[in-house]
């Protein structure tokens, strides 16, 4: 897969409300219902007040497809995001373990992986949080190498290490007590 066609969300956690509504466009679009305990993204409130959108980075090394003991996961070719084959998938939560934010989790009915596959591309979570204009969330497109505004060799990290770092900018050194 080319670089130049990588797909990624971008976070401003400091700007996300906790408004719910990437939950609710995520659990529409895959599961055609309002279903947050079946999408793809989830929101975190560990300390009132600080909200922490939690789903794929898209980690550089894709840790989660290589521990795959079935081969269910798949990096796809158009947007570099995780694939995961429903059918082939046992539920066996390696995935889980290997992710360094531990963020895919279990379908609540199937039991199958479930990781943001980025939407074939048009994401549907930047779609309703930057019509919201909460801008949280924000697709963007690898640019050429040089100019780019955004790192993209990340990693996952667990929501309570995203919260700590967030009630630090928010409170200062007072609010590590706070977690």
């Amino acid at each position: 897969m080319s670089d130049s066609k990588r797909v990624w969300v971008a976070r401003d956690y400091m700007k996300c409300s906790g408004c719910r509504r990437c939950e609710i466009a995520c659990s529409l679009s895959h599961e055609k219902m309002i279903w947050p305990e079946a999408s793809r993204i989830r929101i975190f409130m560990l300390v009132p007040g600080v909200e922490v959108p939690h789903f794929c980075a898209q980690c550089d090394n894709y840790p989660c497809v290589d521990s795959c003991p079935v081969s269910a996961l798949s990096v796809s070719k158009k947007t570099g995001a995780v694939l995961v084959d429903k059918k082939s998938c046992t539920g066996c939560g390696q995935c889980i373990d290997a992710c360094p934010g531990r963020i895919p989790h279990l379908h609540p009915k199937d039991g199958y992986a479930l990781i943001c596959d980025l939407c074939s591309g048009d994401p549907e979570c930047a779609k309703v949080c930057q019509a919201g204009k909460w801008n949280a969330l924000e697709t963007v497109r690898k640019m050429p190498l040089g100019s780019e505004k955004y790192q993209y060799k990340l990693y996952s990290r667990k929501p309570e290490d995203i919260t700590k770092d967030l009630i630090v900018t928010l409170y200062g050194e007072s609010g590590k007590g706070l977690i």
